[in-house]
């Protein structure tokens, strides 16, 4: 048997699957996930633009996480992270490590 057997499949409350968890090397090779990304990323930078927050606290929200959370990933005091959000223009390097918290790419954050 050649199955694929490490995706993890979510039950909702109703019993029937809601949704599969999936390593990202897959996901990425998915047919249109490049365009998938593409528009999550357009909705944030969206949402920012109507609602006058920073890309960084956009796709925190948007991954339902914390200032306290990303922060406990980064190694770093909640009130660092949280002047790495309000920065206008943060350092690249900082930029990856945010993204490296999220767990999600540079080039998926929009910068």
């Amino acid at each position: 048997m050649n199955a694929n057997t490490h995706y993890q499949t979510i039950l909702g409350s109703d019993g029937k699957p809601a949704f599969v968890v999936m390593p990202y090397s897959d996901f990425i090779n998915l047919p249109d996930a490049e365009q998938t990304l593409s528009i999550t990323a357009q909705k944030l930078i969206g949402r920012r633009k109507m609602a006058e927050v920073g890309l960084l606290q956009a796709w925190r929200e948007h991954l339902m996480l914390t200032q306290t959370e990303v922060a406990a990933r980064m190694g770093i005091s909640q009130a660092g992270y949280a002047q790495i959000e309000a920065a206008k223009r943060p350092r690249r390097v900082t930029l990856q490590k945010v993204a490296k918290a999220l767990g999600i790419t540079l080039d998926q954050m929009g910068y």
